[in-house]
């Protein structure tokens, strides 16, 4: 990892993403920062607390003589799965804890900020910027979070009530919504294949599992320039997609048996087959967007979509190989890869090593971003990752073909 910011900018930075979110909770009612509908959405105020308690375990308490942490007892509560750091509430359990209550949790907050502020005062050493570095980071990671969090906790809510009160402009970079050409999903980006550099080398901060750079040998492929839209995966539907077991993995299969309803998360039927489709979004339910790119499906429902469509889902590496011409950055795409570290692999030193490393068991990559992820983390060596199953992050398609292969079944209308 390589970070070269200078003291003044690394406070100012610190300040910035510390104040952001607090931002992202500011419309939220109290009972809000409490709920955890599944084990896998976590209650804001534990986002804020476990944000704080990242960097007094990881900077303050091992870099600062004498720090006094705001509450001892806090270690427990808002440790996420760092056994080096000892016991902790379980992932489930994180919605049952009422106190701290919120104004104690922004109390906290205050007083780690304050003594790294006064860390970064004077100019920290290299391996000091580089913890800084990754608790940023880190807590950047956690305000995208907070944002899928928060939309599942007020989506899967009944009263179904909207986190903002305008829905998010069509035309604005990496908007919810933002449609999809219609002559790009004739489009096809083609790479001849052979042996490709892929992961992270060079300058600027990267997570550990972006790297190291190392060569890849990729088939000949193509990418679809646009991403799948609501229409297209409507029409699967449409065809008794949920329905035709061939389509799908036999544990995908099994899940779909548990779903209450066979449709991407937050969609809801009309009340005729004559009107649209609605889905939940941050400004509340509205009409399906047949044009704009679909989201909130599982890989084993992209999976299932594109055996349907006579496609495939694009390996890690092949992402990476056409990334550069493609427009990328709406949804995370879901790839065919299982997470796994490359070879070479080392990981962060320190709190820090059980980052990523511990992780690469039975989980899937997703490339690309979101409109939620954060400046800078869009990147094409990003490594996201999740177990097939989840949805609640902005999750969507990007197909791909293999070159020899020419005879396509869906034909775009």
């Amino acid at each position: 990892m390589t970070t070269t910011a200078l003291p003044l900018a690394l406070a100012q930075r610190y300040r910035d993403i510390r104040q952001h979110s607090e931002r992202l909770c500011a419309p939220l009612a109290i009972e809000d920062h409490v709920a955890q509908p599944v084990p896998e959405v976590s209650p804001p105020k534990w986002h804020l607390g476990h944000t704080a308690w990242f960097f007094e375990a990881t900077v303050l308490q091992a870099c600062v003589p004498g720090y006094r942490q705001f509450d001892a007892r806090y270690g427990f509560l808002f440790n996420s799965y760092y056994e080096s750091q000892g016991a902790r509430t379980a992932r489930d359990r994180r919605g049952g804890l009422s106190r701290p209550t919120v104004a104690q949790v922004l109390a906290y907050r205050r007083h780690v900020d304050a003594a790294m502020l006064a860390l970064l005062a004077v100019p920290p050493s290299p391996p000091v910027r580089e913890l800084v570095e990754i608790g940023l980071q880190h807590e950047q990671q956690h305000q995208e979070l907070l944002l899928a969090d928060i939309k599942y906790i007020l989506g899967t809510n009944p009263l179904e009530e909207a986190y903002e009160a305008k829905p998010r402009d069509d035309e604005q970079a990496h908007a919810e919504h933002a449609r999809e050409p219609a002559a790009r999903r004739n489009e096809w980006i083609e790479c001849h294949g052979g042996a490709m550099p892929i992961g992270h080398d060079g300058p600027g901060f990267a997570f550990d599992n972006e790297g190291p750079r190392h060569m890849v040998q990729v088939s000949p492929v193509a990418l679809r320039a646009a991403l799948v839209t609501n229409g297209e995966y409507l029409a699967f539907m449409r065809d008794g997609g949920y329905t035709r077991f061939e389509l799908w993995h036999a544990e995908g299969w099994e899940w779909l048996q548990s779903l209450p309803r066979r449709a991407p998360l937050y969609w809801h039927p009309g009340p005729s087959d004559a009107e649209p489709w609605q889905h939940y979004t941050l400004a509340g339910c509205l009409p399906l967007d047949l044009e704009a790119p679909v989201t909130h499906v599982s890989l084993y429902e992209a999976y299932a979509f594109c055996r349907w469509a006579g496609w495939r889902l694009p390996t890690e590496a092949e992402w990476e190989a056409v990334a550069p011409r493609l427009d990328w950055g709406r949804r995370w795409e879901w790839t065919g890869s299982a997470y796994l570290p490359y070879p070479g692999f080392r990981a962060f030193g320190g709190t820090a090593s059980e980052y990523n490393g511990k992780f690469m068991l039975n989980q899937m990559v997703l490339r690309g971003a979101s409109w939620a992820t954060p400046a800078g983390h869009a990147r094409l060596t990003y490594r996201n990752f999740f177990h097939p199953y989840l949805r609640w992050q902005y999750t969507g398609i990007r197909p791909a073909r293999d070159l020899q292969v020419a005879s396509l079944r869906w034909n775009d209308q």
